[in-house]
Parts: structure tokens; C-alpha cells; sequence
């Protein structure tokens, strides 16, 4: 995947008088580091499924891994849409929400290094075969999230609620 530029909108209904949109590099930077995020998707029955996870941040997209049998890979089956979201538990800094469509990776080099970024990151070891990652917990699905639309939800003594559109 190739990183796009997106365009950048401020919310003036839910942001402080005086604020400035949120540039793109520091969600970029957010995303990157963050070392928890939230995957919501939606069961077959159109309840909501909401878990935590790691994921990386890499060539536009965040990827993040689950087993064949989870929730989460089982609702993705059924529909590929997904939130994925970010930020600080306090009432500082910047929260990031990525909408986007999961796609399944199965191409080996891209899962050797997405394996490598994993490793390095959380020093967590997959070995890659079959189109799949492994590791301790067994067998894992690797999906890529590339942004359609991304809000920023600047927190502190300004506020201010950023959307990026890709």
C-alpha cells in the first residue's frame, strides 16, 4: 500500500473557538506509536464487537493480526468494515479513529515484514507460512486497514475535532 495524502477538514461545531486543524503528520506520529488500539466490527447480527489490540502502523495502513476462529475474523468474513481507534485514556492529547475496509494479507513477503515490525515493536515472533502468521498462540490472519476517513479528537485546553478524508 502507498501512504495517500488526505485532505484535512476542521469541525468548528466540536472544536474550541481559536483552533486549528490537527495536521495529518501528527495522527500519522499517534498512529505509529500507539501501542493499544480498539477494533470494532459488527457480528453477523449487527451487534457491535469492540476488542483490544496491537496493530503497526505501516505504508498507510494499520495492520493487526487475529486467529481464524475469533470474533473478529469471523465478523470481518461478513463485513470487512471496521473502526479502528487510538489515543490516551486522559483528557490530553489526541485520539485517532481510522475507518476503513480489512483486507486479509496473505502475500509472504509482506508478512515477513509486517512478522519483522511485530517483532520489533512488541517483541512478539511469528514465523511465516502458508499465507499466515505463527507464533506461541498459534495460527493468526494478518489484515491491513488503509484509511477512508480519519477524525482527530484534539483534547486539553483546546479541543478540536479534525477529519481526514483519503
Amino acid at each position: 500500500m502507498t501512504e495517500k495524502e488526505p485532505t484535512i477538514k476542521l469541525d468548528p461545531r466540536f472544536s474550541s473557538e481559536g483552533a486549528t486543524a490537527t495536521a495529518w503528520e501528527q495522527a500519522h506520529d499517534q498512529l505509529e506509536q500507539a501501542e493499544i488500539y480498539w477494533l470494532s466490527t459488527v457480528r453477523p447480527d449487527g451487534r457491535p464487537h469492540v476488542t483490544p489490540l496491537i496493530a503497526i502502523w505501516f505504508d498507510g495502513a494499520l495492520y493487526f493480526c487475529t486467529g481464524p476462529g475469533e470474533r473478529k475474523a469471523k465478523n470481518l468474513a461478513d463485513n470487512p468494515y471496521c473502526i479502528l481507534t487510538t489515543g490516551r485514556n486522559n483528557q490530553e492529547g489526541l485520539d485517532v479513529v481510522v475507518e476503513g475496509k480489512a483486507v486479509r494479507v496473505s502475500e509472504e513477503a509482506l508478512l515477513q515484514r509486517i512478522a519483522e515490525k511485530y517483532a520489533a515493536k512488541y517483541n512478539w515472533r511469528f514465523t511465516v507460512r502458508d499465507n499466515t502468521l505463527y507464533g506461541d498462540g498459534g495460527s493468526a490472519y494478518v489484515y491491513a486497514v488503509a484509511p477512508l476517513t480519519a477524525f482527530g479528537f484534539g483534547k486539553g485546553e483546546v479541543s478540536s475535532q479534525t477529519r481526514w478524508r483519503f
